[in-house]
């Protein structure tokens, strides 16, 4: 669901981006401020963000329409992770992909954080998820919270984009029949990716329940938190030097709507300010659509730099919060 550039108008790209960025400023503050942000969450939040970039690049298709989607990986990280150092992490994947890979544009970047970070991880998973499992986690009831609250998730992120090209004025995309091919492509979507989180979460909670169950917290029930990381690193290594290479080649969901309004999966937008994002992207994008530039394939390379860059980025990112906490502390 990452939008590219032509679905939106400067003004409402640039208030989103603005949108986004608050959003970021005030997840960072809620971090230091709880020290929500625990010694051990930092490893995690690096292989986290690596293994949703990993699998973002695995599109499976969706049976009987032509079309196929990917995991957003937002509530699965705010579950593993806690809301705001997974929206954090979201927001690591979102940016290298915009800027090294050009998947999603620099103008809709705000919009795609706000879609697919603000939304699961900061709106859905305190206000849905956390709710279902808050009297105690067990695998049915994390099974059934993990699958509604990415269908909800995937149909508040597909009804924002309909919403944002409306605003935007993009008259190529009617709003009645934009949104009736968006949200039951997107349930299906949501349907698949609430199995796989399941999955994942479940899988975890075998090996380190006090991982998702706040009444465990302290309690080593399980394999070493490093144990838990190596197989997370072991299966993004997996995901994205091999799986990714048999990705269904579908257009995923937003894709497959736009074509079928329009006939086509992308728009063309003109103005300078698209111009100037798309050459900026141009510069950046070292590998743009998971490719080499001179020739095709790169995607096995694309997936483990990818996700090693997006690690450092998140990995990052966790430790100097860290740090400057630790440094008010003690000022």
């Amino acid at each position: 669901m990452h939008m590219a550039d032509a679905l939106l108008s400067p003004a409402v790209g640039l208030t989103m981006c603005a949108v986004s960025a608050s959003a970021c400023v005030y997840a960072t503050k809620k971090i230091k401020a709880e020290n929500e942000l625990e010694e051990q969450q930092i490893p995690l939040m690096g292989v986290g963000g690596a293994l949703v970039f990993a699998a973002q690049m695995i599109n499976f298709t969706i049976p009987l329409t032509g079309s196929s989607g990917h995991i957003g990986g937002g509530i699965l990280l705010a579950v593993l992770l806690g809301p705001y150092p997974s929206f954090l992490t979201i927001v690591a994947v979102l940016v290298i992909q915009a800027l090294f890979f050009a998947d999603g544009g620099l103008l809709a970047l705000g919009c795609n954080i706000f879609n697919m970070g603000v939304i699961p991880c900061l709106l859905i998973y305190p206000l849905l998820f956390a709710p279902i499992i808050k009297k105690g986690v067990n695998k049915h009831r994390l099974t059934t919270a993990a699958i509604l609250s990415v269908v909800v998730s995937l149909q508040l992120g597909a009804f924002s984009v309909v919403m944002e090209t409306l605003l935007s004025g993009v008259t190529a995309l009617p709003f009645g029949t934009f949104i009736t091919l968006m949200q039951p492509i997107h349930l299906a979507i949501g349907i698949v990716e609430g199995l796989i989180t399941a999955a994942i979460l479940v899988f975890v909670y075998q090996m380190r329940p006090e991982m998702l169950d706040i009444k465990l917290k302290g309690k080593n029930c399980g394999l070493s938190l490093k144990k838990v990381v190596a197989i997370l690193a072991v299966i993004t290594v997996m995901a994205g030097g091999a799986l990714s290479l048999y990705a269904s080649q579908n257009p995923d969901g937003l894709e497959w709507a736009i074509m079928g309004v329009t006939g086509s999966e992308q728009l063309i937008a003109n103005d300078t300010v698209h111009k100037v994002s798309a050459r900026i992207q141009q510069i950046t994008a070292f590998l743009p659509d998971y490719s080499f530039k001179s020739q095709n394939g790169g995607t096995s390379i694309s997936g483990i730099i990818g996700a090693a860059i997006t690690c450092a980025l998140a990995g990052g990112t966790a430790l100097i919060i860290k740090h400057k906490r630790q440094r008010k502390n003690q000022s």
